[in-house]
């Protein structure tokens, strides 16, 4: 009965004990701030790549490192840096988006790192257009006048 007891007592302490190195070690965590994590490109022609460049902020105490920024389809190019971002340095993931198809879009990228919140979710979207119809020339061809004789 002791023996159990005092496997239960040891059970407890190690479960408070990571309880409360939580807090700590939180509060010395990296943390991303971006200045916005959405983007409206509005209408664009087809055909035309567009880029946005998301900012960002390590408002940690650590390094902040990039484990995975994911675009949600193969239309979508993120680059962003590997190596780490110190406490208070700024950086940027600059998303190009390849508008082949015609129509709305709306897509994201998952941001994965060492930060208090581990996973953000960057949105941009807008409408891609028909390129204009190419301008053609509209002037009548000219024919030789017939000769009087």
């Amino acid at each position: 009965m002791k023996k159990i007891f005092l496997a239960f007592v040891i059970a407890i302490g190690f479960a408070n004990a990571g309880c409360s190195q939580t807090p700590t070690q939180s509060a010395s965590q990296a943390d991303i701030s971006f200045a916005s994590s959405t983007h409206d490109f509005g209408a664009i022609p087809q055909g035309t790549p567009v880029s946005y460049v998301f900012s960002f902020k390590n408002t940690g105490k650590e390094p902040l490192v990039l484990t995975s920024v994911t675009p949600s389809c193969g239309c979508t190019t993120p680059e962003w840096p590997k190596e780490p971002v110190k406490p208070g340095a700024t950086a940027t993931i600059k998303a190009t988006f390849n508008a082949a198809a015609i129509g709305a879009f709306n897509k994201a990228i998952t941001v994965v790192s060492n930060a208090k919140t581990p996973s953000v979710v960057l949105t941009f979207k807008g409408e891609v257009k028909a390129p204009a119809a190419a301008t053609q020339s509209t002037a009548p061809a000219q024919s030789a006048a017939p000769k009087k004789n």
